[in-house]
This record gives C-alpha cells, structure tokens and sequence, in this order.
C-alpha cells in the first residue's frame, strides 16, 4: 500500500487545496478542510492509503490538475 501525501508551498490557495481533496480524494469539506490545515502547518499531509496502480493515478491527476490551474502544488506516494 502507499500513501498519498500532499506537500505544503507559498503559492497554492488553502481553496485550491481543499478543492483537490474533495474532487480527487472524495473527502468530505470538514475533512479537506482539517487535512488541507495539517498540511499548512506541517508541510505534509496525507490523502489517503491506495495500492500503488490507484496512488500512481491520483499523484498524476493532482499534479496535471494543479499545472492546468497554475498551482505550484506537489502531490507525492510514498511506501506505508
């Protein structure tokens, strides 16, 4: 299994970011709001646990997403 970890920048809106959470990740507004603050204030959080087909996809999603909109936003898998 891997994680789906966002990682935090200047530049991406907190909007932008629960956005992502709830369209890729189907979390709740309450959830990608506390998920999006994690991430704010430590500089990563995670997303969600997806074997490693399903969290390839959404890292690739979330970046081609975050690229249309002109978001430096990065979006990581990593290992459980």
């Amino acid at each position: 299994m891997y994680r789906v970890l966002l990682l935090n920048d200047d530049y991406t809106p907190m909007e932008f970011v629960i956005h992502i959470l709830e369209r890729f990740f189907n979390k709740a507004r309450e959830e990608a709001t506390r998920i999006m603050l994690h991430v704010h204030h430590h500089g990563v959080g995670e997303c969600g646990v997806y074997t490693y087909e399903v969290a390839e996809t959404k890292v690739t999603q979330v970046m081609d997403f975050a690229r249309q909109h002109q978001h430096p936003l990065q979006c990581v898998m990593e290992k459980k």
